[in-house]
């Protein structure tokens, strides 16, 4: 595919009516140039990447080969370390449960995470405990971010795997993923990160190549739902001794079996190579957001959650005094679509884990809310979220 020069933070068109959306850390506006890509090979290159005999199956098979090499140079991996998956969910949970077999045949059954990941990591790591790992959830800091040197005291001999994501998808704070590579420098440990919320806009630290296995999701930087990779770094010669969590078929090496979905896979090529390329004007874009809302968010009093130095410019979890979370959202549902947590556990609310470990009141964390944006994001009202929020102050 050429992929144009199109201006990446022009306006998107909406359905009439319809608020200003804020909440990209759910999930992204699909771009259109990806959109236009996913269409062509959903309605004339449908070749199964899996056929041999025609040019249909070879052509698919050329397009995933293409993607694989997109997605792999966002990171600076091997084309051949790219596997795809449904996304960062399965992506994570293949990370992690697909080292238990090679931790139990080896002994070393202690693994490192922290109390801030996504239930996407949480989860798996319950699985691991009930087959007899022990499992040490590191807290973060009042700031919303994981000592490395907490990291480097709970390492022990017998610790198959360290596992801390990139960017927490509540707060947007940043980890110390470099620092935490270097304090693992010399220790057999595998590290796995989770970057569903970084992949694509910070580039050089998810380059470091201590990360052993990368979790990544197509819907988060504007490219399609359903699709995600894990990235699996080889150790010299050596490939990580992953197990499949699913069998039937062979593809993706062995470790995801099933008929690759290459619409979605050429979707997701196409955002990676887009984010990449437009990496820092969509960074300076999303700072002026942020900077805008924090101008008039202030004279609320408003109270930002995570350390503002260490946060991504496309995110901003904050508290305003006097305002629950919930009427807010009822209050701006008409102009922006926001959210107070993560998509994960939206069903059913529950108060922040994320902010809960980082210490903070509880009333300030039932007031929390993230607001995240992206390329697209136009026409905030900026002064009628201020004067709405007020209002609700006032009452």
């Amino acid at each position: 595919m050429s992929v144009t020069n199109s201006d990446p933070n022009a306006e998107r068109p909406l359905t009439p009516g319809m608020p200003v959306y804020l909440d990209f850390n759910a999930t992204t506006p699909v771009d259109p140039r990806v959109a236009e890509e996913v269409m062509t090979y959903m309605a004339s290159e449908f070749g199964n990447a899996g056929s041999r005999t025609h040019s249909y199956g070879q052509r698919a098979k050329e397009r995933v080969k293409q993607a694989r090499g997109e997605v792999a140079a966002v990171v600076a991996a091997q084309v051949d370390e790219v596997i795809f998956t449904s996304g960062a969910t399965e992506s994570d949970n293949l990370a992690i449960l697909g080292l238990a077999a090679h931790g139990e045949a080896s002994g070393k059954r202690h693994v490192i995470s922290t109390q801030i990941e996504h239930k996407a990591v949480l989860e798996p790591l319950e699985i691991l405990q009930a087959r007899g790992f022990e499992v040490e959830l590191l807290p973060p800091t009042e700031g919303g971010w994981v000592s490395p040197e907490a990291v480097a005291d709970a390492l022990r001999p017998d610790t198959l795997l360290v596992s801390v994501m990139a960017v927490n998808n509540e707060t947007g704070v940043i980890q110390p993923i470099p620092e935490i590579g270097r304090v693992m420098s010399g220790h057999d440990a595998y590290f796995h990160v989770d970057a569903a919320q970084a992949f694509g806009k910070l580039i050089e630290p998810l380059r470091n190549p201590r990360i052993d296995l990368l979790a990544v999701s197509g819907h988060k930087i504007g490219g399609p739902k359903g699709v995600g990779a894990l990235i699996c770094r080889r150790r010299g010669y050596k490939r990580i001794p992953l197990t499949p969590l699913m069998f039937g078929g062979g593809q993706e090496r062995g470790l995801r079996p099933g008929t690759l979905p290459v619409p979605l896979i050429a979707g997701m090529g196409t955002a990676s190579t887009l984010a990449l390329r437009e990496s820092e004007h969509r960074s300076q874009a999303a700072m002026e957001i942020k900077e805008e809302l924090l101008t008039v968010l202030a004279p609320l009093g408003a109270e930002v959650n995570g350390d503002p130095n260490r946060t991504v410019a496309s995110t901003l979890n904050v508290s305003i005094p006097g305002v629950d979370s919930e009427a807010a959202i009822v209050a701006l549902k008409d102009i922006v679509a926001l959210s107070n947590g993560s998509a994960c556990t939206s069903q059913a609310y529950e108060p922040s884990h994320v902010l809960t470990a980082a210490g903070l009141a509880q009333v300030r964390v039932e007031r929390a809310l993230r607001l995240s944006w992206g390329p697209g994001t136009a026409g905030l009202p900026y002064r009628e979220i201020a004067r709405r929020l007020r209002a609700l102050q006032e009452r």
